[in-house]
């Protein structure tokens, strides 16, 4: 029986949701992968998940998309160019086709970035765009509401959807745009894009299944991987030992418990890389007065050894951390290191009049971060050398963040990964004076205010020339660090493997997205 009818019979049997596309050719090159989880949809703006940005990149194309190093690739946008201010012009690729075989306009474009906009999770990374203009069919213009750097930014969450496909209604009489959160419709079933790979099998939760497009528009593209089988497999060990059995190709993620493990196996390849979400704490400075005192958080910040846990605990799957930015960030401060000195923070200690510590509460999750519960086991260890007695506790996920928004201990747990890959996401919902109708300082459960910073960042957000933004936002980073607003501890890194001869190196990236499209396979 051929792939595409053995594929067929299964929809058929176990009567899956299948979406609409066009026959594509027979799989010739085939990677079996796992994640830790599957995408909930096939509508790419029900969720903001790693888990849908991974299926929009391979079933859809950005208008750019990120390199390796943080700097902006084309891809259905070809050119840019700031007109002024407020205003972008973006010049379109011509010959790209999506998957039910309608042409890509500068249209699609306006109705993807009107639907983004109204999107529960993404319209608020989407609210500085006022307007989307089609000038004509390979331009269009993107105004926002005031001077916005981040543009270029935003437009790599920009994957065009098929507007003609999407439009009418499904035969429920129900709109085909609509989106449903965790729920049934048109578009959380039914997929076109102009991406390298169409889906031709979902079975929620067991396995989805893509064959290459044979249409697909990035003729320079090497990638030659004709079929994927993505297996959601979310127990370590059993992903790990199926790539090890070679019963699939390619993992993500490899638990640092089981590098090793992975690295010793000839058969397999291990690529880490320093991710960009950042694990800290925070200092509750309403709950314990204390905090209110800048030696005494620089004394906490002394006090962690951010190595000592990056190399025991992470088993060195961590980069330690001295600010929110990572390399390659436009606010990053090259020379802020760790400043771990025990007898350093014994005399800020002394001074502030502390010598004797006193107590606090600890609050972090259980099974949200790598090692989170370690790391609190440690930190607050390491805070008893100080004379700080830490009364800790640990719950799962669904009941920390209740936890975490009612404030209720005195440190707290949080890692962050910036949406827009820049600094001042970090300072605006972490560490901005707190204020409820604004949303700014959302997360700040150290309740740190500084509104200079505040202000900083403020002006920095209008900056368009990106040389002075940057440089405004390394004060900010700098100020941080001399004030101990927060303890900063690591970058979680990001570990993936495959099989020897699938070259997965050249598609992986910090933002955890592999470009699936670009993938080669190699001939065993």
């Amino acid at each position: 029986m051929t792939l595409k009818k053995t594929l067929l019979a299964s929809v058929i049997g176990a009567a899956m949701t299948t979406a609409v596309l066009p026959s594509v050719a027979t799989a010739e090159t085939s990677l079996r992968m796992a994640y830790d989880a599957d995408p909930v949809s096939l509508d790419i703006h029900e969720q903001l998940s790693g888990g849908i940005l991974q299926l929009s990149h391979m079933t859809f194309d950005p208008l750019v998309r990120w390199n390796k190093d943080l700097s902006f690739e084309p891809r259905l946008a070809t050119d840019w160019e700031q007109v002024d201010d407020t205003t972008m012009r973006m010049t379109l690729r011509d010959d790209v086709t999506f998957h039910s075989g309608n042409a890509f306009t500068a249209e699609d474009v306006v109705w993807t970035i009107e639907r983004l906009k109204r999107s529960p999770d993404f319209k608020a990374i989407f609210e500085p765009i006022a307007s989307v203009t089609a000038v004509d069919d390979t331009t269009v213009e993107i105004t926002t509401t005031k001077p916005y750097p981040l543009l270029l930014n935003l437009a790599t969450y920009v994957f065009p959807m098929d507007s003609a496909f999407y439009s009418g209604t499904d035969e429920d009489g129900d709109p085909k745009d609509e989106i449903v959160k965790n729920g049934n419709s048109f578009a959380s079933s039914h997929l076109s894009g102009t991406g390298p790979y169409v889906v031709t099998e979902r079975q929620q939760g067991v396995r989805i299944a893509f064959e290459r497009f044979d249409d697909y528009w990035d003729e320079e593209s090497p990638g030659n991987v004709d079929e994927i089988v993505m297996t959601p497999i979310s127990e370590n060990a059993t992903r790990v030992a199926a790539l090890l059995s070679g019963d699939v190709d390619f993992i993500a993620p490899v638990p640092p418990n089981d590098l090793d493990r992975v690295r010793e196996d000839e058969d397999v390849q291990l690529v880490t890389m320093s991710g960009t979400r950042i694990i800290l704490f925070h200092m509750n400075q309403e709950r314990v007065e204390a905090f209110q005192d800048p030696r005494v958080r620089q004394a906490f910040a002394y006090a962690i050894n951010q190595e000592g846990i990056a190399d025991r605990l992470m088993k060195g799957f961590a980069t330690p951390a001295a600010q929110f930015s990572p390399e390659g960030y436009a606010g990053h401060v090259e020379s802020l290191e760790p400043r771990y000195d025990l007898e350093k923070a014994k005399q800020l200690m002394a001074e502030a009049g502390f010598e004797d510590g006193f107590e606090i509460t600890m609050m972090a999750p259980n099974n949200r971060y790598v090692n989170d519960a370690k790391i609190a086991q440690a930190v607050a260890a390491m805070l008893a050398r100080i004379n700080v007695t830490v009364d800790l506790k640990t719950l799962p996920k669904a009941q920390y963040w209740g936890e975490y928004d009612d404030r209720v201990a005195d440190m707290m747990m949080i890692g962050w990964h910036s949406d827009t890959e820049d600094s001042a996401n970090f300072h605006e919902y972490l560490t901005a004076c707190p204020d409820a109708d604004t949303g700014a300082g959302q997360y700040n459960a150290g309740n740190y205010c500084n509104p200079e910073l505040d202000k900083l960042i403020a002006e920095a957000n209008l900056e368009v020339d990106l040389e002075k933004r940057a440089e405004m936002l390394q004060q900010v980073e700098q100020a941080l660090y001399d004030d101990a607003a927060f303890l900063p501890l690591h970058w979680q890194d990001l570990a993936w493997a495959s099989a020897a001869n699938v070259d997965i190196e050249p598609i992986l990236n910090v933002m955890n997205f592999p470009y699936l499209g670009d993938l080669v396979i190699h001939e065993e």
